[in-house]
């Protein structure tokens, strides 16, 4: 078992509440099991499953061999676990490397769906807004226009994990966040020479469906997994080496692990030197922080002290 301790202010449990309510309708083979919820002396423990192989991105850059077959796979496991969302009316909504585990260290472990605390119920293919919620390079065009929205934001981000599990960047990148949305909101992405040149057409037609900017008209998740790159991948897909994509992720890797540590840093600095004595407590408890929720929107910059945390003992 993992125990996840939540240390959040008494608001906070409606949040944590949803959480475990939502997760305890999913039962999949890749997504991360929640066993029990308990609330005591006010704090909230949720129970999940243990998961040992660390994140999906890191073991890809510790593999000997890398091929786009892989990548087939990989995004054929996670699509499953989206697709079992979607019938079961759950949007995640933070999509991302970070939520995407490996259930042991074993060669071929299953990859495990994690973290719903942003996920939301919706009823059939209801879309409305929802409200502002994701990680700055993973949003979907709709949900930066503030456009009504439902299951497709989730299928845009598996698009662009795709495109980074096949060369290692991501498709839209700037480091000034008012730029980076506009390049979401044009789908302004390409394939460039020389890293693309070895990706088969069937791998792009595919990413090309995924990061439609109309919701409409976007790929859904029982599409994918009908998709000739995933339901015939050991014809279409290649099997080449791809030792520069490992090379790339590594370097993607390292750059968000330092600005996640960096933004983590100043917020739990913000948090525990600011505010009632009360709110600082740990009850003497060593554990590690690791901020649950991207706390920036470009439209409301929010209260840092109210700030959603997960401390994991």
């Amino acid at each position: 078992m993992n125990l996840f301790v939540f240390f959040s202010p008494v608001s906070d449990h409606q949040k944590l509440d949803r959480e475990a309510r939502i997760c305890r309708l999913l039962k999949h083979s890749n997504i991360v099991r929640l066993h029990d919820s308990i609330s005591e002396e006010g704090h909230h423990y949720l129970i999940f499953d243990l998961v040992t192989g660390g994140e999906l991105f890191e073991d890809i850059v510790a593999r000997e061999y890398y091929s786009e077959a892989d990548a087939s796979h990989c995004i054929q496991q996670i699509l499953e676990a989206v697709l079992h969302c979607h019938q079961m009316g759950v949007v995640h909504r933070d999509l991302k490397p970070e939520n995407l585990l490996l259930a042991s260290k074993s060669k071929g472990a299953a990859v495990k769906l994690a973290d719903f605390g942003l996920a939301i119920e919706v009823e059939g293919e209801q879309q409305a807004w929802f409200g502002f919620a994701g990680t700055p390079g993973y949003l979907s065009p709709e949900v930066l226009r503030k456009d009504p929205y439902g299951k497709a934001v989730d299928l845009w981000a598996c698009g662009v994990i795709l495109y980074i599990l096949l060369v290692g960047y991501p498709p839209f990148w700037d480091e000034d966040q008012h730029r980076l949305y506009q390049q979401i909101k044009a789908g302004a992405y390409d394939f460039p020479s020389p890293e693309w040149d070895t990706v088969t057409p069937e791998a792009k037609d595919l990413i090309n469906k995924m990061l439609t900017i109309n919701p409409a008209k976007r790929i859904t998740a029982s599409e994918v997994l009908k998709h000739p790159w995933i339901s015939h991948r050991s014809t279409v897909a290649s099997c080449m080496h791809r030792q520069e994509t490992v090379e790339c992720l590594k370097k993607f890797n390292a750059r968000r692990k330092l600005k996640g540590a960096i933004l983590t840093t100043m917020l739990a600095t913000r948090n525990f030197s600011g505010g009632n004595k009360a709110n600082k407590k740990t009850d003497g408890v060593k554990v590690g922080l690791q901020l649950h929720r991207d706390l920036f929107s470009p439209w409301n910059k929010p209260d840092l002290e109210e700030g959603f945390w997960r401390l994991a003992v």
